[in-house]
C-alpha cells in the first residue's frame, strides 16, 4: 500500500498498522475465488494474499523486497500448499506463476511496512539513510541527489513528483552537496522545507513530492507497472480478472491507457485507410472504485487510492509496448555515468 501525494510520506504520527486498501472491492473484482489461482504481484505485508486465501483461492505471491518475503515465510508454511511466495518483480509474473492464472492483483508503490522502517529511507517521519531501494540493489536515492545535474533533478522532480518548485529545489540541492553530500532523509527534507517554506495550511510536507519522485525513479516504478500489465495479460486465462490499485495520477493514467487500448479502439479516423482492429484482449473496464469516507477515516493512506479492473478475453496477448502507455521521458537522465 503506497502513500499518495496527499500523504506526507508518513510525516506525522506513529507507525501505521497495515490495512489493505479497497480490500472488499478487490475481492469483488476478482470473484469467484474459490479454487482459483491468483497472483498477488505486490505481497507486502500480505493483506490481499490473506484475504484471497480466506476466500478459497490458491495464491502465488510476489515481492521484490527480500525482507517482505522473509516475513511471509511463516504464512506460506501455514497455508497448506495453497500459497507460494516468490522473491522477484511482478513485471515477470507470467514466468514466475508458471501456469495460466485466474486472477492478478497489483497494489502499486511502497508498502506501509517499508514506510514505517526508518532504515529503509522511504519516509522522513524519522531520520534514516537516504536509500529508498525496494530490492536493495542499484543506485540509492542518495546517489541520485548527489550525482545528477541540477537540470536533471529538476526534470525528475517535475515529471515524477509534479513538483512546481522543482528548479529551485534542484539548484538548492546542487549548492548544498558541493560542501556536504546528502546521506540522510531529514537532511534532504530539511533543505527542501528551508528552500520553499511551509504554509501552515498545507496538508502535506513540502518534501513529499520530491521523495515520491526519488522513490519512483530509484525503483523504476512506472516502467515496472507498464511491464507488469503486459505480463498480466500474458498470464491470465480467458475470463481471468485483473485488479490494479493505484495511488496517484501517474500510475492511474498508465493503467487507464492500458485497459482502454486492450478493450479495443474507440473508432478510427475517416481521414485514414480502414484497418481491421486488433481483437480486444480485455473486456470493457469496470468503473473505477475509490475508498469510502469511512475507509479513509480508518486508513488515511487510502485517500488517493483508485481501483481499476477488467476481464481477460480469449484473444492472444499483444506485444508489450510500455512506451505506448505514456511513461514520462527520462531517457536523458543517466545515474550510472
Amino acid at each position: 500500500m503506497m502513500a499518495g501525494p496527499g500523504d506526507p510520506q508518513g510525516a506525522g504520527g506513529g507507525p501505521a498498522r497495515h490495512i489493505p486498501v479497497l480490500l472488499q472491492a478487490v475481492r469483488d473484482a476478482l470473484a469467484p475465488l474459490s479454487g482459483a489461482l491468483v497472483v498477488d504481484g505486490t505481497f507486502g505485508a500480505g493483506g490481499y494474499t490473506g484475504a484471497l486465501l480466506e476466500a478459497g483461492a490458491r495464491v502465488v505471491a510476489i515481492d521484490r523486497d527480500p525482507a517482505a518475503v522473509a516475513a511471509g515465510r511463516a504464512r506460506e508454511a501455514a497455508a497448506g500448499g495453497r500459497l507460494r511466495l516468490v522473491e522477484g518483480r511482478f513485471s515477470a509474473l507470467d514466468t514466475l506463476a508458471g501456469e495460466p492464472v485466474d486472477g492478478v492483483v497489483l497494489d502499486i508503490g511502497v508498502s506501509s511496512m517499508q514506510l514505517d522502517q526508518a532504515e529503509r529511507g522511504f519516509s522522513f517521519r524519522h531520520d534514516g539513510p537516504l536509500d529508498m531501494r525496494m530490492g536493495g540493489t542499484g543506485p540509492s536515492a542518495a546517489d541520485v541527489v548527489n550525482r545528477l545535474k541540477a537540470n536533471e533533478l529538476a526534470r525528475l522532480f517535475g515529471l515524477l513528483g509534479e513538483e512546481r518548485h522543482a528548479g529551485r529545489i534542484a539548484r538548492a540541492i546542487e549548492r548544498r552537496r558541493a560542501g556536504q553530500p546528502f546521506a540522510r532523509t531529514l537532511e534532504l527534507a530539511g533543505l527542501i522545507e528551508a528552500t520553499v517554506g511551509r504554509n501552515p495550511k498545507d496538508k502535506i510536507h513540502p518534501a513529499t513530492r520530491v521523495f515520491q519522485a526519488l522513490r519512483i525513479f530509484v525503483n523504476d516504478e512506472l516502467g515496472e507497472l507498464a511491464r507488469g500489465l503486459y505480463a498480466a495479460e500474458r498470464a491470465l486465462k480467458p475470463g481471468g480478472r485483473l485488479a490494479v490499485v493505484t495511488f496517484h495520477s501517474l500510475e492511474d493514467r498508465i493503467v487507464k491507457r492500458f485497459l482502454a487500448a486492450a478493450a479495443g479502439p474507440a473508432g478510427g479516423s475517416r481521414h485514414l485507410p480502414a484497418v481491421a482492429p486488433a481483437p480486444a484482449t480485455f473486456g470493457k473496464p469496470a468503473r473505477p472504485v475509490t475508498p469510502s469516507q469511512a475507509e479513509v477515516e480508518q486508513n488515511p493512506r487510502a485517500r488517493s487510492a483508485r481501483l481499476r479492473a477488467a476481464t481477460r478475453t480469449d484473444a492472444a496477448a499483444r506485444p508489450a509496448d510500455p512506451a505506448g502507455l505514456g511513461l514520462p521521458d527520462l531517457a536523458s537522465i543517466d545515474i550510472e555515468r
